[in-house]
């Protein structure tokens, strides 16, 4: 079986890839248990809790998130680095729980899967 990995770069709101990706995870699951999660650059804020997508006109599937679980998505990652360039620190309350890895880190996991989709 595949392993493969989605690799989140956008923010939440502005654009669709977020929920394109997370509805790819979903459709994904019901065919392998080998998925992984990345988050990097503007994708940290993917996990921000309490975002008011309704004041910008916006869906909320940021909660989503945090039902991966209940899929055996497990495999969760998000980039330190990322997250200290835009303010934050790895011990953030998050909607899904990711385990905080250095770039290099991040590079060295990714290179284990079969497949990668970025969104």
């Amino acid at each position: 079986m595949k392993k493969i990995a989605f690799v989140f770069t956008q923010a939440p709101h502005g654009t669709s890839g977020g929920r394109e990706g997370l509805d790819a995870v979903l459709a994904t699951s019901a065919l392998t248990e080998e998925i992984g999660l990345f988050f990097l650059s503007d994708g940290v804020f993917q996990l921000l809790p309490q975002q008011n997508p309704d004041k910008i006109l916006s869906r909320n599937y940021i909660a989503t998130f945090g039902v991966l679980a209940l899929y055996d998505i497990d495999q969760c990652f998000i980039c330190r680095d990322s997250l200290t360039a835009r303010g934050l620190n790895d011990d953030f309350e998050m909607v899904l729980k990711a385990q905080s890895l250095e770039r290099w880190q991040i590079s060295e996991y990714l290179s284990t899967y079969d497949v990668v989709l970025t969104f």
